[in-house]
């Protein structure tokens, strides 16, 4: 590895000009898109921190792969080139493109659930848990208490609690438990990793059970990294074979490329059970296309087997975190709370020690994002109340975390535009007890953070007091 992480480990061929907003131009945007950052135009964001999905620079070898893409209907070669690719970097036999990552949640759902089992899992994702509801499943959050804490340091925040999975197994019999599904790392928790050592103990629990053990590894190389620096034994180890060992412990995983495979579009499943092969080539079929492009065009799956092995190069991924890191350190030099430690794709704001004065039930998460915006023009996303959803019953879910994260795509921006982001939050900050709720005017039944729109709430009327005329008057 090199001994510089601070520099980009590339050169920069092709870029894209970006145009800065005024503060007016900003103000009508975020009223026309209801104060969801999600309804904001592209072309009306200055540093676009939305999401890492489907957002990174592709390199010079994924561009020239994507020249020699098989477009053949059936049988392209491009797919036996991912096929051999995630056989060779992540171990496992069989593999099923998919259009995203979402759709390998769809289809791995519909393969494991019987209507009325359980899914545990280390925090909830909200299209994972979507899918899993829509088979029939009850999700089930088992991660250590410390993920809901945003202050807590602990090197692996991510880790399934033991006692929290036995005692479901307990509760409900291991045979009705559809599968566990470890997310490495947990985006809604921050970016924070799972350790190897807890993906053995939860391997050893799911061995004594007959349980299936799979995984959302969207984000795996920043697992690994994670694992490599924090982890005993790991530290002179390769991201590369970290990653194909801690994936050992799994019967299969969901993938979006979208994000550790460097690609715009793009996933699969992963598995080592061919049955479960042969049902997901019947779904694929029906929902996505033929199983040897699942939705794709040649010349996305060539980029797809290109970008995962570039994801798992060691001096990549020490600046890929070495930036989040950058910006992360900025903010909390300045006061600013943020979820520690530091993730890998995200740095988390959070906004209830941000906005204490407004509460959840006002939105807090998503009334700062916008705040962010219209300070700088850098779009962030709401990780709160609004994600989190209903209950059956149709009440708000409550998540102890209200979070805004600020995501930052691969390979895209430098730390000058890090800075930009540390010196608008900043500016958020220092006025932030001028900052009032929101509410919904627009809720969507299902993922209602993409489209639902809000307003703010009104300002609350001056209290009554005794006076004249024209004291009332000079007071209002």
């Amino acid at each position: 590895m090199s001994s510089v992480v601070n520099a980009e480990p590339y050169r920069i061929k092709m870029v894209e000009p970006l145009h800065m907003t005024t503060r007016a131009e900003r103000e009508e945007a975020i009223r026309a898109a209801g104060h969801n950052t999600f309804l904001l135009k592209s072309k009306d964001c200055y540093i676009d921190l939305l999401t890492d999905s489907g957002t990174s620079a592709m390199s010079d070898a994924q561009w020239s792969a994507m020249m020699l893409g098989d477009e053949a209907y059936a049988g392209a070669r491009s797919f036996d080139n991912l096929w051999n690719a995630v056989e060779e970097f992540y171990g496992f036999p069989y593999t099923c493109p998919t259009h995203q990552g979402r759709g390998a949640e769809h289809l791995i759902s519909q393969i494991l659930i019987t209507p009325g089992q359980h899914v545990p899992g280390n925090m909830y994702f909200t299209t994972t848990r979507a899918h899993q509801e829509l088979a029939g499943a009850t999700f089930h959050d088992v991660i250590i208490d410390e993920a809901h804490d945003p202050s807590a340091i602990h090197p692996f925040k991510g880790n399934v609690d033991l006692d929290k999975l036995r005692a479901l197994i307990d509760e409900v019999g291991a045979d009705q438990i559809a599968y566990i599904n470890v997310a490495v790392t947990v985006n809604m928790a921050g970016g924070q990793p799972v350790s190897m050592a807890n993906i053995r103990a939860v391997r050893e629990i799911c061995d004594e059970h007959g349980i299936i053990m799979w995984s959302d590894a969207t984000r795996l190389a920043e697992n690994a990294y994670f694992i490599q620096q924090r982890e005993e034994g790991y530290a002179d180890t390769p991201c590369a074979q970290i990653a194909k060992e801690m994936l050992s412990h799994f019967d299969g995983l969901t993938m979006s490329g979208k994000k550790d495979c460097l690609v715009n579009i793009g996933g699969f499943l992963a598995m080592r059970d061919e049955d479960i092969l042969i049902k997901a080539r019947e779904l694929v079929v029906l929902y996505e296309g033929m199983p040897t492009y699942g939705g794709l065009a040649g010349r996305d799956l060539e980029a797809m087997a290109v970008g995962l092995r570039e994801a798992l190069d060691d001096d990549y991924l020490a600046h890929r975190i070495g930036q989040v890191r950058y910006l992360g350190e900025r903010l909390i030099e300045a006061g600013i709370p943020v979820v520690q430690p530091i993730g890998g794709h995200a740095v988390f704001l959070d906004a209830r020690a941000f906005l204490p004065h407004v509460p959840q039930d006002e939105l807090p998460a998503q009334s700062l994002a916008a705040e962010i915006y219209v300070e700088s023009g850098v779009r962030a996303m709401e990780r709160g109340i609004v994600s989190a959803g209903r209950t059956k019953t149709g009440e708000h879910n409550h998540p102890k975390l209200e979070l805004v994260r600020l995501t930052i795509p691969r390979r895209v921006y430098t730390n000058a535009h890090m800075d930009v982001v540390a010196d608008a939050v900043i500016a958020v900050w220092q006025r932030r007890a001028s900052i009032r709720g929101l509410r919904f005017v627009y809720e969507s039944p299902t993922l209602r953070f993409f489209t639902s729109r809000f307003e703010p709430l009104p300002v609350s009327p001056l209290p009554v007091h005794e006076g004249t005329q024209e004291e009332h008057a000079l007071a209002h």
